[in-house]
């Protein structure tokens, strides 16, 4: 505990906290949608595969916006950056608590692209936190940032309790108070510390283009532009991520080139992409395999949301220990087997929830022994990987409700979902044991005379 205290005391601690608020309240309205989906399909018929896009639409939305708004962030003010990034997020909310009516199938695809701006606050939250303290932390203090994942939590327990009384449409507002919250917490105690670089009229509107860019590919999918039934759908992730590289500037492309930065994507699209798409997703797998009623399908939700949370810290205070990749070596592995157990016995509902349980605390410790890493290998560029790292857990989390829905809809079973991300966890394990060796030469922060930590080749005086 002294140890924990000492390293809060490094830094800016209530930069901290309002950095966890702004990630908090904006995980809360990311994935609203998963928890309410059972609620909007009594009102608005949809297949399996449909109610697997909607679900995922937030969750591609924060995605692709993270590279962007990862961008934005090297250029700009992050507090400003993250009161923008409420505003947007707040739309859907507002939208739906005014509007008359049941909303069409068409305007919450339009909404879920918008929800998707309070995910991609991770861009912006974790690298403006870590602007505050040393090197030696980083793993902590991103960690601690970073748990506002627990924000799956509220969605939970506030929205189908909402929903069953006033309606999906009017629940929605209740995350409007959180994010006026969040903004307050911002105006007075957030403090961004991260070098500027750039030019920040391109990257707003680099921003901007994504944003409507993205709501223009989602309409066409679902009209069906890009190909009848599952082909479109499958595509979107790789068009969005086209537009977002686009309007990249030239050089920021180069990190793309080199072959660190696309095995810690595809790790964050297990880890992340595992917690947040089945999070989408879980409330809709537990009704379906076991029966379970809605509301207790959402409290349970919220515990395995809570699970992942809470233990994202001690990922990141681990892997400043032994090192982020030692810590992936095992989780990994870990996931991977879960998920073919899962996919070879389909098992009843106490193992199941037991699995379940296992995985979102791989998810959690994985994702925050992930980004243990990242300052200590791309120094300088930390709000630039946080996007283009983050958009790779987003595009995991929406793939991972999009084939479980083909997957239920095609065979009748999940089966097949889970033996595909299995896989995908089995080759993620493999890339990182064979890079473990130069990967070790820069994972942990090194001492250095003077009192200075070296981390990334560059010291630091503390």
């Amino acid at each position: 505990m002294s140890t924990l205290t000492q390293s809060l005391k490094s830094g800016n601690w209530r930069a901290l906290v309002a950095c966890f608020l702004y990630f908090d309240t904006g995980f809360t309205v990311w994935v609203m949608l998963g928890p309410l989906a059972p609620f909007i399909g009594k009102d608005i018929a949809m297949t399996p595969a449909q109610t697997g896009f909607l679900v995922a639409v937030p969750v591609l939305g924060a995605a692709i916006l993270r590279v962007t708004l990862g961008n934005l962030y090297q250029a700009c003010d992050g507090r400003k950056i993250a009161l923008m990034g409420l505003t947007l997020s707040a739309i859907p909310s507002v939208v739906l608590l005014l509007m008359p009516g049941t909303p069409s199938y068409t305007l919450l695809l339009v909404l879920g692209v918008f929800l998707g701006v309070g995910g991609a606050s991770f861009a912006v939250a974790l690298p403006m936190a870590g602007s505050n303290y040393p090197p030696k932390v980083q793993g902590l203090v991103l960690g601690l940032a970073a748990a506002g994942n627990v924000g799956a939590v509220l969605d939970g327990f506030m929205f189908p309790g909402l929903a069953e009384h006033y309606g999906w449409a009017h629940a929605a507002g209740a995350a409007l108070p959180l994010l006026a919250l969040a903004a307050l917490a911002l105006v007075f105690w957030a403090k961004d510390q991260g070098v500027k670089s750039g030019s920040a009229p391109r990257a707003f509107s680099s921003f901007f283009i994504t944003v409507f860019g993205l709501i223009a590919l989602v309409l066409c999918v679902h009209a069906g532009a890009f190909g009848e039934g599952k082909a479109g759908v499958l595509l979107l992730p790789v068009l969005g991520a086209l537009l977002a590289i686009a309007v990249l500037p030239r050089h920021y492309r180069g990190v793309l080139g080199e072959r660190d930065t696309w095995v810690i994507m595809l790790v964050y699209s297990i880890t992340f992409g595992g917690f947040v798409g089945m999070s989408s997703y879980v409330t809709t797998l537990l009704i379906s395999l076991y029966g379970m009623p809605r509301l207790e399908a959402g409290l349970f939700m919220s515990l395995l949301a809570f699970l992942g949370a809470l233990v994202r810290p001690i990922g990141g205070l681990v892997a400043d220990r032994i090192s982020g990749v030692r810590a992936l070596v095992l989780l990994l592995a870990a996931i991977s087997v879960i998920d073919f157990v899962f996919a070879a016995w389909m098992p009843p509902q106490g193992a199941g929830i037991a699995l379940l349980v296992l995985v979102y605390l791989c998810f959690g410790l994985g994702n925050g022994a992930t980004f243990q890493l990242v300052p200590q290998r791309w120094q300088g560029k930390t709000g630039l990987m946080s996007g283009i790292i983050g958009a790779a857990g987003g595009i995991g989390g929406f793939y991972l409700p999009v084939i479980m829905g083909i997957a239920k809809e095609s065979t009748g079973s999940y089966q097949m979902g889970f033996a595909t991300f299995g896989a995908l966890a089995a080759l993620a394990f493999l890339l990182v044991v064979v890079l473990r060796t130069h990967w070790m030469s820069w994972a942990l922060p090194k001492e250095v005379p003077g009192g200075a930590v070296l981390a990334g080749g560059v010291a630091h005086v503390e």
